[in-house]
C-alpha cells in the first residue's frame, strides 16, 4: 500500500451527500451513498492536517481516488448483507452446543433464510479469547454434516454458505461439498496452504485482522494508531493474498473487532471505520454479542447482547454493500432496512 492514506471525516449521507458532491465539496465514500466534506491526510510531509475534500493535495490524489471508488462485489450479492452465525461447536462463546448437531443448525439456517439472509457461516472450530485449536478431522466430523444438509435442501437452493475455518485441508474439502465462501479468522496466515487452496478453488475469502492466535492476541493489544494499524496490516494480508494467485477482487475484509484490540482499540476502530475503504475491498462487519460489548454494556450475558449487537454493527453502513456478520439475523435485517431507507437521496 502506498505509504499516503485518505481518512473520510464529515460524513454526509442522502440528498446532501449528493448536492455536496455535484458541488465539488464532497467525494463519494466507495461510490456512495455517503460523502466526505472533509479528508485527514496520512502518511508524507504534511500528514495529520485536515482539509477540504474537494482541495485534496495532489500526493494524495490516487489515495482520494482509490478511497472514493466502489469496491467490487467480491462474488457476493450485492448491497447491504446479513450473514447468520451457525456454530457448530460445544464451546463458542454465544451459543455453543445449540448448532452441534446437523438437525438443530439445519432447522436455524432455514429460520435465517426466511428472515431474508442469503449468507451463512458456519464454524466448527471456537475463536474466542482463549480457544484451543481444532483438529482438522474433528473440526470437518462438525461442520461436514451441515454442509451436506443445506445442500441437500431444495428450498435453500440459493443460500450462499460461508466455511469460518483456518485450516487449508477443512476449506478444500467444504468447497468441494458445495460451500461458496472462506472466512479465515487469520487472513490466510495460520495455514501455509490455504492461500493455494482459495486461490486453485477462486472463490470468495474473508480476511479478517488478528495478531497472535485465539489463544494469545490478548497479548497483542499495542498500537501506535489501531485504525491505521489494522489498515496496513490488512493491507499486508491483501498483498499476499494476491501474490498466492488469489483475485483481488474476490477479497474481503474483517477489522477484526474483539481480537488482538483492547474496548478503546474496538471502539477506535468502529468510529473510523471509514478509513477501510483505502484498501479497496468489500468489508465484512462481525461484532455480534462479543465480550466487548458486554464490558460497555454490563451485560455478562452473550445472548442478551443483541441491541448492542446491531449498534455496533450500523456504523459499517457508511460503506454502500457491507457484510453485517450476526447471531440475529431478524433484528439486524430490519436495522439494516431503515438504515438504507434514511440514505435514500
Amino acid at each position: 500500500m502506498d505509504d499516503r492514506l485518505i481518512e473520510p471525516l464529515a460524513l454526509l449521507h442522502g440528498r446532501a451527500a449528493a448536492q455536496a458532491v455535484a458541488g465539488r465539496q464532497a467525494r463519494w465514500l466507495a461510490g456512495g451513498p455517503h460523502a466526505y466534506a472533509l479528508a485527514r491526510l496520512l502518511g508524507g510531509e504534511g500528514a495529520g492536517q485536515i482539509v477540504p475534500a474537494g482541495a485534496i493535495p495532489s500526493p494524495w490524489a490516487q489515495a482520494a481516488l482509490r478511497v472514493s471508488l466502489p469496491a467490487p462485489d467480491a462474488g457476493l450479492p450485492p448491497g447491504p448483507q446479513v450473514m447468520g452465525i451457525i456454530n457448530v461447536t460445544p464451546d463458542s462463546f454465544s451459543d455453543g452446543g445449540r448448532h452441534y448437531h446437523a438437525g438443530p443448525a439445519l432447522e436455524s439456517i432455514q429460520a435465517m433464510h426466511a428472515a431474508g439472509c442469503r449468507i451463512v457461516d458456519i464454524g466448527g472450530e471456537s475463536t474466542r479469547p482463549g480457544a484451543p485449536a481444532v483438529a482438522a478431522d474433528e473440526e470437518w466430523r462438525r461442520i461436514g454434516p451441515v454442509i451436506q444438509a443445506v445442500r441437500a435442501s431444495s428450498a435453500l437452493s440459493g443460500l450462499l454458505l460461508s466455511i469460518d475455518t483456518r485450516q487449508a485441508s477443512v476449506m478444500d474439502r467444504a468447497l468441494d461439498a458445495g460451500a461458496d465462501v472462506i472466512n479465515d479468522v487469520s487472513a490466510l496466515t495460520h495455514d501455509p496452504a490455504a492461500r493455494a487452496v482459495v486461490a486453485r478453488h477462486g472463490c470468495p475469502v474473508m480476511l479478517m485482522h488478528m495478531r497472535g492466535t485465539p489463544a494469545t492476541m490478548a497479548h497483542h493489544t499495542a498500537y501506535d494508531d489501531v485504525a491505521v494499524d489494522v489498515l496496513r496490516e490488512l493491507s499486508a494480508r491483501v498483498e499476499a493474498a494476491v501474490a498466492a494467485g488469489i483475485a483481488r477482487t474476490r477479497i474481503l475484509i474483517d477489522p477484526g473487532i474483539g481480537f488482538a484490540k483492547t474496548v478503546a482499540g474496538n471502539l477506535d476502530l468502529l468510529a473510523r471505520l471509514p478509513l477501510l475503504a483505502n484498501l479497496g475491498c468489500r468489508v465484512v462487519m462481525g461484532v455480534s454479542r462479543k465480550r466487548m460489548l458486554g464490558e460497555i454494556c454490563h451485560e455478562p450475558d452473550a445472548l442478551l447482547r443483541d441491541p448492542a449487537t446491531v449498534a455496533a454493527s450500523l456504523p459499517a453502513m457508511v460503506f454502500p454493500d457491507p457484510v453485517l456478520r450476526v447471531h440475529n439475523v431478524g433484528a439486524m435485517m430490519q436495522a439494516m432496512r431503515i438504515s438504507q431507507g434514511l440514505d435514500r437521496p
